[in-house]
């Protein structure tokens, strides 16, 4: 009965005020890390470093972007790159595990009005008490990071002669940055000396893809596994295949965009050309990772990037962006529009008018952060428009790749992206749960009149 009750108190203290409760402990987590990224200890010089510095890099590894004003590898000591990462691992864990639950009691909400982000998702978990769906994002997260990182670890060692240790240290901090989708690299050029190498790029995207899905989409995979995918739910559903059209789709536009560009696919043979802009595209969803030099991509290509990263990855995963089911979402609502059609169906199920209400919000909002932070960079910036909106859709959707701007931004500059990568990172959660929360039916309506549109 006591375990009950608690499990109760820390859903109903979650599903309360689920804004206040997830920001506030990331902001914690953030101002811990910042004092802590700020000592002598956590530099190689052994000197302090600055406040803004820290802050920035605290949030973004938080936040789990990516973005970066000094060199992870050169300026920070062994025991900063641990502070960072153990922040990459608090904000990833943090984010599924919040989402997870919010996804739970949402489903409770919309299901019966006992006690988050679909109901379907939720009645798929019902059966489990938070404490044990908590245990089994903990399990599920490090099964998968001590996987790859023994991958890695065993590559690096064979391929590039690393000392074991070095290559364990390597295999860990990369595993874990590419689950939970930060972008974060112990190397000044990211992953382009390993632009080529299957065993080290596969690895990192096939753990960038899993992070991004989210979890409650793997418990679904695995508890219908080894039967038909029509058991999965319409949000599953949703969220794999749409990841999959845009994985395919940004490898194939990519890899034509840049196929002769000498300054980054060119020089390549075609298998390392297709795997190349194979993993720019898993990773613009949205881990930041590059192993190609993103400043010396065509302007096309950033375009296209700049779409990839703005859609993001599932929800209640460690991806950002405004979420892959958002923009299917908004895309079946055009659909059913031009069609004619009343309703909006996605897959054999009618999709409720708040639900599209709240993809609507999500998205414009979304556009609305982007827009704003670009003309603020603008104007404390000389810098070009679409290498701005780049590094501005990078803060927002959490990716962390920029084509080398980020250092040479003021500090005034550098605040905008702290708040993109702050609000990018929660806003889509926060926002979509207290919608979806906030169900106030109204006791008379007022008098319809159509507005035109067009």
């Amino acid at each position: 009965m006591g375990q009950a009750a608690t499990n109760t108190h820390l859903l109903n203290r979650l599903v309360a005020n689920p804004a206040r409760t997830v920001m506030l402990g990331f902001a914690v987590t953030i101002a811990v890390g910042t004092l802590v990224l700020m000592t002598p200890f956590a530099s190689q010089s052994r000197e302090a470093t600055d406040p803004l510095t820290a802050l920035f890099t605290a949030t973004s590894a938080t936040c789990v972007t990516g973005l970066v004003t000094v060199d992870t590898a050169t300026h920070w000591s062994t025991f900063g790159e641990i502070v960072v990462l153990a922040l990459i691992q608090l904000g990833g864990l943090g984010v599924m595990s919040a989402a997870t639950l919010l996804v739970m009691l949402i489903g409770r909400r919309l299901s019966a009005p006992a006690t988050v982000l679909t109901g379907a998702e939720a009645r798929s978990m019902s059966d489990r008490s938070p404490a044990q769906v908590l245990v089994g994002v903990l399990r599920f997260t490090l099964t998968v990071e001590v996987a790859t990182a023994a991958v890695l670890a065993v590559r690096l060692r064979i391929a590039y002669h690393e000392d074991w240790a070095t290559a364990l240290y390597s295999g860990v901090f990369h595993a874990v940055s590419a689950f939970n989708n930060a972008g974060f690299g112990l190397h000044v050029d990211s992953a382009v000396s390993w632009a080529q190498d299957p065993w080290m790029c596969l690895p990192l995207m096939l753990s960038v893809m899993i992070g991004g899905l989210g979890f409650p989409v793997w418990w679904e995979i695995l508890k219908h596994r080894g039967r038909r995918s029509r058991r999965w739910t319409t949000q599953a559903t949703i969220t794999i295949w749409g990841s999959v059209v845009l994985w395919l789709v940004g490898t194939a536009l990519l890899a034509g965009f840049e196929w002769d560009n000498a300054d980054t696919l060119g020089p390549m043979g075609t298998g390392g050309k297709i795997l190349s802009a194979g993993f720019q595209s898993v990773v613009a969803r949205t881990a930041g990772f590059n192993s190609v030099d993103v400043g010396a991509l065509h302007q096309e290509s950033l375009l296209l990037l700049d779409g990839l990263m703005f859609v993001g990855g599932g929800s209640a995963g460690t991806a950002g962006g405004i979420k892959i089911t958002t923009f299917a979402l908004l895309g079946f609502v055009i659909w059913a529009e031009l069609r004619g059609e009343p309703t909006v169906r996605v897959l054999r199920r009618r999709v409720p008018q708040d639900n599209i209400r709240q993809a609507l919000t999500v998205a414009l909002l979304g556009v609305g952060l982007v827009v704003a932070g670009t003309a603020a960079l603008l104007v404390v910036t000389p810098f070009r428009l679409d290498v701005v909106l780049f590094e501005v859709i990078s803060a927002f959707a959490t990716v962390g790749m920029s084509t080398g701007i980020t250092a040479d931004i003021p500090p005034v500059g550098q605040l905008v992206l702290i708040g993109l990568m702050f609000l990018g990172r929660l806003g889509p959660i926060t926002l979509g749960a207290a919608l979806a929360l906030r169900n106030r039916p109204r006791r008379y309506e007022v008098p319809e009149e159509r507005v035109l549109i067009g």
